[in-house]
């Protein structure tokens, strides 16, 4: 990684950024088709799309564009080779890193034992990580945009530099880590709530953008929280709190969660320790895993309700650690328990288990400083 003052920057003004978001949102496009949609000029929009070839963000999708008498139209898409990005979160026990390229694909992911709970600790154990998947993968000398944090907690300050973490990981009140972590890589950092990180993971690689301008994504994790996306943009909240949907579910009762789910199971006699353990563990003990889920889409059912009535989404995903096809399970129950939209209402969007998995988190953390570059 280089030092700060001699970091590769990407610096794009508002027109070549509002290019950049339509290739993110709606994928490849003509020139015309570009200039069209964002009420350009053609000249302008070639003049733009020049630049931003120029820069390495952009690229020509040869063999994509409809093709017939006269000169062929060829596509312009996001190019992957235009920079890279990390993503790091911290679970119970497991730190998790992603490297993805500027298009959203992952690069290298890395899930590896992790028990310190000293911040200090999680900054050198991310830092020695991260140069050493950087030089396996022959990234040295590449444009290294940044790095994405997935905080497991809420940030103490409106300017999101102070966090507090759930008390099994740190246990720590206003915790600088972002100022931490910038030091120890040499980076710029962005900061996000986990749930928020994983909004823009399954917007983006979970493929929700072609039609979808808005969606929420409920993170079933260490605990609940929920990250919500409108009109293509990250809802943040006056604290960057916005989604805080655990505080409806207080810890010393039963809760949706899998950290829950791993205690009734251990209730009932079965010694299982991680949600990697469940479909080894888990199979003898299904009763007791149907009325979890059961008592799950109850309590989830509230909260989706008052999505759909704040929001207004596209799409709403569950997502999260748990084996897909428990979380597929879920969705299904919560699409047959006749949530309430209102008697006027046409339209109601489907609850969907997400495909990313436990991985969301960290590799939406990844996308942060990509999604940073066309942030308007």
């Amino acid at each position: 990684m280089r030092g700060r003052a001699g970091r590769a920057t990407l610096q794009l003004d508002d027109e070549e950024k509002s290019v950049m978001r339509c290739l993110r949102l709606s994928g490849p496009a003509s020139r015309s088709a570009l200039a069209s949609a964002l009420k350009m000029s053609p000249a302008k929009l070639t003049k733009l799309s020049q630049r931003l070839l120029a820069l390495g963000v952009v690229e020509e999708a040869d063999g994509v564009g409809a093709h017939g008498r006269g000169r062929p139209v060829v596509p312009l898409r996001i190019a992957s080779t235009g920079g890279y990005a990390a993503g790091i979160t911290a679970h119970k026990g497991v730190l998790d890193l992603v490297l993805a390229d500027y298009a959203g694909h992952v690069i290298a992911q890395s899930a590896e034992p992790f028990h310190d709970r000293d911040p200090k600790a999680l900054c050198r154990a991310a830092r020695a990580r991260l140069l050493d998947m950087i030089d396996r993968h022959d990234l040295v000398g590449g444009r290294l945009l940044g790095a994405g944090l997935g905080m497991p907690g809420l940030a103490s300050s409106a300017d999101g530099e102070r966090w507090r973490t759930v008390p099994d990981l740190w246990g720590a009140d206003d915790v600088p880590i972002r100022a931490m972590m910038e030091d120890a890589l040499a980076l710029p950092v962005w900061i996000e709530n986990d749930a928020t990180a994983t909004a823009l993971a399954e917007y983006y690689a979970g493929g929700l953008t072609d039609g979808c301008s808005t969606m929420v994504a409920i993170l079933l994790g260490h605990g609940i929280g929920a990250g919500v996306i409108v009109d293509g943009r990250l809802l943040r909240g006056a604290m960057r709190n916005a989604g805080d949907i655990g505080i409806f579910y207080p810890t010393d009762r039963p809760r949706p969660s899998p950290i829950d789910l791993l205690s009734v199971l251990r209730a009932d006699g079965c010694a299982i320790e991680s949600v990697a353990d469940f479909g080894t563990k888990a199979s003898q003990h299904q009763p007791v895993v149907n009325a979890w889920l059961v008592r799950a889409a109850d309590q989830l059912r509230l909260v989706i309700e008052s999505a759909l009535a704040w929001f207004d989404p596209d799409r709403i995903i569950l997502s999260g650690p748990l084996p897909r096809p428990l979380m597929v399970q879920l969705a299904d129950r919560l699409n047959a328990a006749g949530i309430w939209r209102g008697p006027c209402s046409m339209f109601m969007p489907e609850v969907a288990a997400s495909r990313l998995g436990g991985g969301a988190i960290a590799l939406g953390a990844a996308l942060l400083p990509i999604h940073a570059t066309i942030a308007l």
